[in-house]
Order: structure tokens, then C-alpha cells, then sequence
């Protein structure tokens, strides 16, 4: 067998049903990704797709790159069939582009608000739908619970997510400004008691500090998550610049999420009418209007042929930009003869 073929294998057994057996595109589990790059300085690249249009330059440039990359699809649980097609549609661009380079799928970040039998068993069916779907990552949201009752509601929610051995992306739950440490400390303590294995914490850009990022508290929580067999994951970073990106990288920092300049190259490719009104029905959502084109981008007229050649150029530019700041150019092929030589580890 070649590199590929080798590489292949470790694909998930849900990807390989979604994807079909004939299929050769390379959506791995992250945590082999993580593996292969331990000796790099480099982060796992995750980016957002809010236009279809942008999805063939995302590609583009890690081919241009030799890059992995993550490829995230915000708000999977948008409508029952968000997932699916978002996860379609990639192969299809991806396979026609004739990608070969290492991919993950991550599902959200998913939130979790509630508590209750009835919420919490409505969110797992959900979840149980994005592992069919094929994602290789998911991510939950529990900022909004408390530390004391995050664990339990992770263990039963991520049951999908631990049986098909898929990575599972934890965040930060509500805690007091200044206690974010050992609020972590308790979420990874009480998630090793409840028996399940995360592998990335998820910590927001904004608790770090976006333009200064708080390093030292950020190898803290590199040191402790590390404890656990986790990592840790910034989310919405580079919302004013891609210049802070290295230092997450030099932090030890696993994987960042980067869509700030993705969804704003987005909302510039759409009329100013179309982008008021999102940004209207986004304060209402409250979410950014970057983020909400990301859900209902599919039911607005799509771009012209200028337009969207036009976003899919620049999307490559800034893409490009993104993967060298976070050490993941040249990471492609190095990953694949990693694990190629390693797949029985």
C-alpha cells in the first residue's frame, strides 16, 4: 500500500460509511492528527465555512500549503438535515478538487443550556445524528452550565461521540472571572470520575485576552489539560488580527478555531440590504451576523459567478495567511508519513 492507502485506514468507521468505501478522501479522527504534529510547532487549523463559495478556496490553500486541516460546521443542529449536506457538499468539492491532503469535520461548537431529561435526550439524539452525519470532531458548549453539573451532562450527552472512539471538544463551564483555572481543573477532574476521555478543552480568544492574550495563564491550562490527556483548543480567535495566532502555537496550544476573518469576508460578499438584514435578525438571535450567515447562508440567493470567484480568491488568500501563522504549512505530507508509519501505535 502507499502513504494514502495506509492513511486510509485510520479513518473513522462512521467517516468511511458516510463517505462510501470507494471514496479516498482522508477525514481523519484529530486526535491521530494530534499525534502526528506533537513534534511540530504547530496547531490544528480550524475554519468555517459560511458560503459555499469559499469552501473550494479553503481547499485550495492547504493543497498550496501542504497544510491539515479542520473544516467546521458551526450550527449542525440548525435544521435536521444541516449536518448531512454540510458534510456532502465537502466531499463533493473536495473529491471533484481531488484532495488528498489530511481533513477533519467538526461538528459545532453545540450548546447546551439546559439541563432537563427531556433537553438533554432531544440534544443526544442530535449528537447521534452529527457521528452518523461523519464529523470527526465534536465540540459542546457548556459555558452556560455550572461546573458542578458540566460533567454529568457531558457524559450523557457525548455517549455517541465516546462509542464510536470520535474526539470530543469540551468548553470552559460558567465560571467567576479569575477563577477560569480551576474552573477547568474541576470540569477535567470530574469528566476523568465520570469515565469520559476529552480531547481538547475549548477556551474562548476573549478570556485570554484577543490583542494581548494572557500567555501565562494560557500554559497554565496547557500544563493542566495535559494532566488529563487533553489539549487545548482557542476558539474565535482572530477576531482583530491573524498576527496573535503564533502565540497560541508557542502557548502549546493543540488546535485553533479562526473564523472571524472568514465570516467577514462573507457578509462583504453579500448587498448591503441582505447584510443589514442579517445583522438585524443576528442581535435579535444573538449571534454575530457572521455567524447566523453561517446558518442560513443556503436560503439566500446565491452569489454571481463574479462575486462568488471573487470571494473564493480571497477566501485562499486568507486561508493561506491563517495555516502559516499557526505552523501548519508543510504539515500535510509530514502527518501522512507519520501515521502511514504508525498506524498500529
Amino acid at each position: 500500500m502507499n502513504v494514502l492507502d495506509k492513511v486510509l485506514t485510520l479513518r473513522p468507521t462512521s467517516v468511511v460509511a458516510r463517505l462510501g468505501t470507494a471514496s479516498r478522501l482522508p477525514v481523519l479522527n484529530p486526535r491521530d492528527l494530534v499525534k502526528a504534529l506533537e513534534k511540530l510547532p504547530a496547531a490544528l487549523p480550524c475554519l468555517p465555512v459560511p458560503n459555499r463559495s469559499m469552501l473550494p478556496g479553503l481547499l485550495a490553500a492547504a493543497r498550496g500549503e501542504d497544510a491539515v486541516l479542520g473544516l467546521v460546521c458551526p450550527h449542525p443542529l440548525a435544521d435536521r438535515g444541516a449536518a448531512e449536506r454540510f458534510v456532502t457538499w465537502v466531499q463533493q468539492v473536495a473529491e471533484a478538487d481531488g484532495h488528498s491532503r489530511p481533513l477533519f469535520l467538526q461538528a459545532g461548537p453545540v450548546r447546551v443550556s439546559k439541563v432537563e431529561p427531556e433537553a438533554v435526550g432531544q440534544l443526544q439524539e442530535g449528537l447521534f445524528r452529527l457521528v452518523d452525519a461523519g464529523f470527526s470532531l465534536v465540540s459542546l458548549d457548556v459555558s452556560r452550565l455550572e461546573v458542578g453539573t458540566a460533567p454529568e451532562v457531558v457524559r450523557r450527552l457525548s455517549t455517541p461521540v465516546v462509542e464510536r472512539e470520535l474526539a470530543l471538544e469540551v468548553s470552559l463551564p460558567a465560571v467567576s472571572v479569575g477563577d477560569e483555572l480551576e474552573g477547568a481543573r474541576a470540569l477535567l477532574a470530574g469528566l476523568q470520575r465520570q469515565g469520559v476521555g476529552v480531547r481538547f478543552l475549548r477556551v474562548s480568544a476573549s478570556i485570554l485576552g484577543e490583542e494581548e492574550p494572557d500567555v501565562q495563564f494560557l500554559q497554565s491550562l496547557v500544563e493542566l489539560a495535559a494532566q488529563y490527556g487533553a489539549g487545548v483548543a482557542v476558539g474565535e480567535a482572530g477576531r482583530r488580527s491573524a498576527r496573535v495566532l503564533p502565540t497560541y502555537v508557542a502557548a502549546g496550544v493543540k488546535k485553533v478555531e479562526c473564523a472571524a476573518p472568514f465570516e467577514k469576508l462573507a457578509l462583504a460578499s453579500y448587498p448591503e440590504a441582505v447584510r443589514a438584514s442579517l445583522e438585524q435578525k443576528a442581535e435579535k438571535a444573538g449571534l454575530g451576523a457572521g455567524e447566523l450567515l453561517g446558518v442560513v447562508g443556503e436560503q439566500l440567493a446565491p452569489l454571481d459567478a463574479q462575486d462568488a470567484s471573487r470571494l473564493e480568491a480571497l477566501t485562499f488568500a486568507e486561508a493561506c495567511e491563517v495555516l502559516a501563522a499557526l505552523g501548519a504549512s508543510r504539515t500535510g505530507w509530514k502527518s501522512m508519513l507519520f501515521l502511514a508509519e504508525n498506524r498500529g501505535d
